[in-house]
């Protein structure tokens, strides 16, 4: 089938259009910048720590205070700012940089703070071609309820890493086995920097692929999720070229699994996409 690449790239545009600093200032912890939270958000952050908001607007928590980052999110979020979803996240400064401290999962996008995450691309081999498991996201799901998702995806946790996040997340989301889950095998990463309404993401997906027997079938455990459908690749392709009803991540995936499997061809339309998806300033600052 013909697929036309730019309703593909319009994701990549979706999903990196963030302009940092824009109407954002600076969270530091010592001489760290940790996020970007807006303006609001750094004058209650700094009045509720006791501090003086810095001459650029920003807010700095000092390195002897940073073990407080935990309890003081807490506390705006009891007033208002953000929901709690007592999840902790390592906070870094960027890739590979040491672990400060700790945040909730609910302020991670208000506070703009730089986070970790897994999808899987769940495969099935057939004699009629490559077919693709997808997700239907639960109607009650508090972002993007009620979209498509991948079989397996979910944010890494404070202490973790990409591998045991994936098999613990295989088994709570689809019901994939551990020792089913370790045939997994890493393809890529993929950056973003994406205002959205909940707030600024500023995320790196570890990305996997995992083959699947045909009479493998998962099934929804921990509620993420409502039904999983096996569709051929086409029809996969199909709706990320012309709809929005994937997840907004889901979508680099799949696409760079479109280009992995040779399925966009390799003329100079594709090879800039490549080059785009690739792009390490994919995330902003």
């Amino acid at each position: 089938m013909t697929i036309a690449l730019a309703g593909l790239r319009r994701h990549l545009a979706a999903c990196r259009n963030a302009v940092l600093p824009g109407e954002r200032v600076p969270l530091r912890i010592g001489t760290e910048t940790v996020g970007w939270p807006r303006p609001d958000l750094a004058a209650a952050f700094a009045d509720a720590a006791g501090l003086t908001p810095d001459p650029d607007g920003g807010v700095t928590l000092p390195s002897t205070r940073a073990a407080e980052l935990p309890a003081l999110a807490e506390g705006l979020s009891r007033d208002g700012w953000f929901r709690w979803r007592r999840e902790a996240f390592d906070v870094r400064a960027s890739e590979g940089s040491p672990v400060l401290t700790q945040i909730d999962r609910g302020a991670l996008p208000k506070f703009g703070v730089y986070a970790e995450g897994v999808h899987m691309n769940g495969l099935v081999r057939r004699a009629d071609g490559l077919h693709v498991w997808v997700a239907h996201r639960a109607a009650d799901k508090l972002l993007d309820p009620n979209k498509l998702d991948h079989i397996v995806a979910g944010g890494i946790n404070a202490g973790m890493g990409p591998d045991d996040t994936l098999i613990k997340e295989a088994a709570e989301e689809a019901a994939i086995s551990a020792e089913l889950a370790d045939y997994a095998r890493p393809v890529c990463r993929i950056r973003y920097a994406m205002e959205r309404r909940e707030g600024l993401r500023r995320d790196l997906i570890h990305c996997y692929d995992l083959d699947l027997p045909e009479d493998f079938a998962p099934q929804p455990v921990d509620g993420e999720v409502s039904s999983f459908a096996l569709w051929p690749i086409a029809r996969a392709m199909e709706a990320v070229a012309e709809t929005d009803d994937f997840k907004f991540n889901v979508t680099l995936v799949l696409i760079d699994l479109f280009l992995r499997e040779g399925l966009l061809g390799d003329g100079t339309e594709a090879r800039g996409l490549r080059e785009a998806l690739d792009d390490p300033k994919g995330l902003a600052i």
